[in-house]
């Protein structure tokens, strides 16, 4: 449907390209420099976490249900943060590895693992020729950048409100051999915000691969982030799994405290079936001989169980709820009946998708960069930056006080209804 400046005559869409250039005349001469690129802690979000640095002292008991903290073993984690770890997402503990601070580095080794050394007892995929790896897209960049380094090859997957298109990911898996993986962020995904249905998830559970070494890396970064009431619920994938009666090695789930505590200097697990996890556990021995444990006893302490991080988090919605909030209201206001932009609402997580009118994310970028504010590139989403629309654009609101926030989002919608208005008058030349 057209939007309200194609809908324009030729006389009122040039009036209104004049103001609004003269708006973004304005704009470039406060020389802002505001950045919503990546979806970071505010410092007060940070700050919450600083009482943790003042539980252990010289004088602190380091020892851990018979693990001493202070020295090396346990490689698998911490007895107490791994029973942590196994609360947080529904499974066994017996079945987690809490291993350095950042999920996203054991992503990669798995990768890695997969790449060199073969899953269960597969070829190594270097040795197997072309090798896919399947990508929700709009979706996270980093997790591309991985696979990408690999020379994997990226295929982009449709993603629905519900989840990725699961008519299209079982195809691929169930008759291509050559598609080992698939990326997901099945709560409040990366950027939608989408939560995947129940539907969905016994989707992913009961597919029947053609390649035994296929797995799914199930990234539930965002878990725990809820800002919006009661939130999203997401069935638990080895329940999933459980419902489908012979145990399957399917699964790889991730997740971290990089947005519970401090980013890079937090807790970081793995868990999968019983016999994926002998094989990594097999693999990561080569390259660890133990974690991080003195900040995992830290940690421990600090959030105790995951009731106490439930309370932690409401800290957290408290300070994230009204950046989220004042997103709304500012594309609301200023986008909301011009018909040429949609956006989503998530209850949780870290980011807004917006999707502009076709082959305007660049140009939005770009101006909103000049205009003094940094964005996610766009095309970031999408597996090696192609966004076949040029459509979407990541909005990451968490970082910027609310001041700075509203700020770039003025700029924002400026560069947003600036770009469509040039657009609509290009259709006519």
């Amino acid at each position: 449907m057209p939007n309200a400046y194609q809908n324009m005559t030729d006389a009122a869409l040039d009036a209104a390209i004049a103001e609004l250039e003269a708006q973004a005349a304005d704009l470039r001469a406060l020389d802002l420099k505001l950045d919503m690129a990546r979806g970071k802690p505010s410092p007060e979000q940070t700050a919450l976490s600083k009482p943790m640095l003042d539980l252990l002292t010289a004088d602190s008991d380091l020892s851990d249900q018979g693990v001493d903290a202070d020295n090396y073993g346990a490689p698998d984690g911490l007895p107490s943060a791994r029973a942590l770890a196994a609360e947080l997402l529904g499974v066994d503990a017996a079945n987690v590895s809490v291993m350095g601070s950042s999920s996203l580095n054991i992503m990669y080794d798995c990768v890695e693992h997969g790449y060199v050394h073969g899953i269960g007892g597969e070829k190594p995929w270097c040795q197997q020729g072309e090798v896919k790896f399947l990508c929700p897209a709009p979706g996270y960049d980093r997790h591309f950048t991985v696979t990408e380094s690999f020379g994997i090859k990226n295929v982009p997957v449709p993603m629905r409100e519900d989840g990725p298109d699961m008519d299209v990911v079982r195809e691929y898996v169930e008759k291509d051999a050559t598609v080992k993986g698939i990326w997901c962020v099945p709560k409040y995904a990366n950027p939608t915000g989408v939560t995947y249905s129940d539907e969905v998830v016994r989707a992913f559970a009961a597919l029947k691969p053609a390649a035994p070494d296929f797995r799914i890396f199930w990234d539930n970064a965002y878990a725990v982030h809820t800002f919006d009431g009661e939130g999203d619920e997401l069935l638990n994938i080895f329940d999933a799994l459980a419902e489908q009666g012979a145990e399957k090695n399917l699964v790889y789930e991730f997740a971290s405290t990089a947005k519970v505590t401090f980013p890079s200097s937090g807790m970081a697990w793995v868990t999968a079936s019983p016999a994926d996890m002998a094989e990594l556990r097999r693999a990561f021995s080569a390259m660890r001989v133990s974690p991080e444990k003195i900040s995992q006893l830290a940690h421990v302490k600090f959030l105790k169980d995951a009731a106490g991080v439930a309370e932690h988090m409401k800290r957290h919605a408290a300070l994230v709820a009204p950046r989220f909030a004042l997103v709304e209201e500012k594309l609301s206001s200023g986008l909301g009946e011009l018909g040429c932009a949609t956006w989503t609402h998530p209850k949780g997580g870290y980011f807004v998708s917006f999707e502009g009118p076709r082959g305007s994310a660049k140009a939005v970028v770009s101006l909103a960069k000049e205009l003094g504010v940094t964005l996610t590139p766009a095309g970031a989403p999408w597996p090696y930056g192609e966004d076949p629309e040029d459509t979407n654009i990541r909005i990451a609101p968490t970082y910027p006080s609310l001041e700075e926030l509203g700020q770039a989002l003025d700029v924002f919608v400026v560069a947003v209804k600036l770009v469509s208005a040039r657009l609509a008058k290009a259709e006519r030349a």
